[in-house]
C-alpha cells in the first residue's frame, strides 16, 4: 500500500465501516476484483478530513458509517466488464430497476476513471449515535435510480433532512458532492488528482 495510504477504520477511531466491494452485497451481487479484504483504505488528507466530518457528525446525534474508500482500477475494470454482460436480473430490482445494466456509464453512475481510485473520495451515510440505527436517507448505497440524486423528489423530510444534514457536514469538512449519488463526496483538494492507483486491498 503506499505510504500516504491509510486503513480508514484504524487512522479515524470509532468509524464504522462496511466495505460492500468486499461482499456480494453489491450491485455486481459477488466480491469485486481488488478488494481481498473488508477493509476501507483512503489517502491520510481522506482521513484526516473525516475525522472532522466525524467530530461535526456527532454534535448533531450522528456518526458516520463508511461503504467505500480507496478502490483499485481493477475494480472498476471488473464494474465494466460486468456492466458489459448479459442481464441476470439478480441485482436489478434493488440496484438499477428503471435502467440497463448497460446504461450505467452514460447515466454517471459507473465511469471508466473513478474518483475512488485517487484515494481521496468516500461512500458514506450516517447513523444514529444513541441506536446504532443508520438515518433514513430514502434509498440505499448504490441505487442507480433518480431518487438517489441530490434534490430528489418523493422523499419524506426525515429523508431529505438527513441528506441534508449528510452534505452540510461533509461539504463544511472540505468535501464536494456528487449529483447523481448522495453518498459519494470527494476531497476538494485531493492530494492526487492526477494519480489512478490499482494496489489491491488487504487485510494488512
Amino acid at each position: 500500500m503506499n505510504d500516504d495510504f491509510v486503513f480508514l477504520d484504524e487512522f479515524v477511531p470509532g468509524l464504522r465501516w462496511d466495505a460492500k466491494y468486499a461482499t456480494g452485497d453489491n450491485f455486481t451481487g459477488g466480491p469485486v476484483d481488488g478488494y481481498a479484504a473488508n477493509r476501507v483504505v483512503g489517502t491520510r488528507a481522506l482521513g484526516a478530513a473525516l475525522r472532522s466530518a466525524q467530530e461535526k457528525a456527532a454534535t448533531l446525534g450522528f456518526g458516520l458509517l463508511v461503504w467505500d474508500g480507496y478502490r483499485p482500477q481493477r475494480a472498476v475494470d471488473h464494474f465494466l466488464r460486468w456492466t458489459r454482460q448479459p442481464e441476470d436480473g439478480r441485482t436489478k430490482p434493488r440496484h438499477y430497476p428503471a435502467i440497463d445494466r448497460a446504461e450505467m456509464v452514460g447515466k454517471g453512475y459507473v465511469a471508466a476513471r473513478s474518483g475512488h481510485t485517487r484515494g481521496s473520495a468516500v461512500d458514506l451515510t450516517l447513523y444514529h449515535l444513541a441506536t446504532g440505527e443508520l438515518a433514513a436517507t430514502g434509498g440505499g448505497h448504490d441505487l442507480m435510480d433518480p431518487v438517489s440524486h441530490h434534490g430528489a423528489t418523493g422523499l419524506t423530510p426525515v429523508e431529505a433532512d438527513n441528506r441534508r444534514h449528510l452534505r452540510s457536514i461533509m461539504e463544511d469538512c472540505g468535501f464536494r458532492s456528487y449529483d447523481c449519488e448522495w453518498w459519494h463526496y470527494a476531497l476538494a483538494d485531493e492530494p492526487y488528482p492526477d494519480r489512478y492507483f490499482d494496489f489491491p486491498i488487504t487485510s494488512t
